[in-house]
């Protein structure tokens, strides 16, 4: 089968190849692959600064189709179900967090697109347990979003509980940021989304999700923005969703007394200046968030269904696994807000 492989360590080094399908066993779950979002990481991955991931490997880990074969240890999912998986293939099982369902935390983790095979690819196996039958009214392109999503409520509903009422400010306009505003409208707060110029193409699509505030950081005064939505007390959240060091700092200088900041997006390096001298007067809350667990999961397929979220809406581009390297290429110059590749139809062809 066609994989887009990422083959060994450093800049680039990532290509389609042929390789050999995943077979079942025990508790597996064959998953015929129809959609597969490109997330920041891949491109971490892709520019060799993702110290996550061990490759020979292939990529992707935000996808969603059919189940084409199941394991004599199945159970509860049946051949052509329409579903979506975790990203957690193996854990320890042992330890504090897998005990209590934490498995992003798990030191022994292993995951779908960084340690083990992924979604950009034909076929992808996981755990039954790992897996999700879609509700009826969630499609398979919506489904593609479930990870990045999952991310979002775990950062805004689970490490932090965003309230009806709170102003939150979002930094980064990307999916991670938008995604991160819709579950924050769906709570009920009132959502800025504060990015950059060239970020024009995700403020478009910001516009059409309702959010309350979109700032151009190079054409608008934010301190101003924020004082005057605030009574000038500052925004109770901030969700820092951009990866960029500048906007961690801004979030601490912004930031109400005792409020919190929530780190969502990764950044490029593991060690960086942070403006810590901050955290003392105004008695910060700064909280990592890493990835999400099976109940941000749950989480994300109920607001879908019950439509208190759309996050097919920013995704302005679908291509093909050939073409990968445009939809990575656009996704990293922000020329589009969320790229999602089509492996397959999705009816499979007779």
């Amino acid at each position: 089968m066609k994989a887009l492989v990422k083959y060994a360590k450093g800049p680039g080094n990532l290509k389609v190849c042929q390789v050999s399908e995943p077979e079942v066993r025990g508790d597996l779950v064959k998953i015929r692959v129809v959609y597969a979002g490109i997330c920041g990481s891949d491109l971490h991955t892709w520019n060799g600064n993702y110290a996550g991931n061990k490759p020979p490997v292939t990529l992707g880990h935000e996808f969603s189709g059919i189940v084409e074969a199941i394991g004599p240890d199945v159970k509860n999912i049946k051949v052509g179900d329409r579903v979506t998986s975790e990203t957690t293939f193996e854990t320890c099982g042992k330890c504090i967090y897998c005990i209590n369902e934490e498995y992003n935390l798990c030191s022994k983790r292993r995951g779908l697109g960084t340690q083990a095979d992924g979604g950009f690819a034909e076929y992808v196996i996981n755990h039954e347990a790992r897996v999700h039958v879609l509700p009826e009214k969630v499609s398979l392109l919506q489904a593609s979003l479930t990870e990045p999503l999952a991310c979002a409520v775990h950062g805004a509903m689970e490490t932090s509980q965003v309230q009806k009422g709170e102003t939150v400010l979002i930094f980064g306009p990307g999916a991670m940021g938008l995604l991160t505003g819709m579950v924050c409208k769906a709570r009920g707060a009132k959502v800025v989304i504060a990015g950059l110029t060239k970020d024009e193409e995700r403020f478009r699509v910001a516009g059409e999700l309702g959010f309350d505030r979109i700032v151009d950081q190079m054409k608008e005064n934010l301190d101003e923005i924020m004082s005057e939505m605030t009574g000038g007390v500052g925004p109770d959240k901030i969700y820092e969703c951009s990866g960029a060091i500048p906007a961690l700092n801004r979030s601490f200088e912004l930031i109400k007394k005792k409020g919190e900041v929530v780190q969502i997006g990764v950044f490029a390096r593991d060690y960086n200046e942070i403006n810590v001298g901050i955290f003392f007067p105004k008695e910060i809350r700064y909280y990592g968030t890493r990835t999400q667990k099976p109940s941000a999961w749950i989480t994300s397929l109920k607001l879908m269904e019950e439509g208190l979220v759309s996050p097919e809406k920013i995704v302005t581009m679908i291509t093909d696994l050939e073409n990968w390297e445009e939809g990575f290429t656009r996704s990293k110059n922000a020329e589009e807000v969320k790229v999602v590749i089509q492996i397959s139809e999705e009816k499979k062809k007779q």
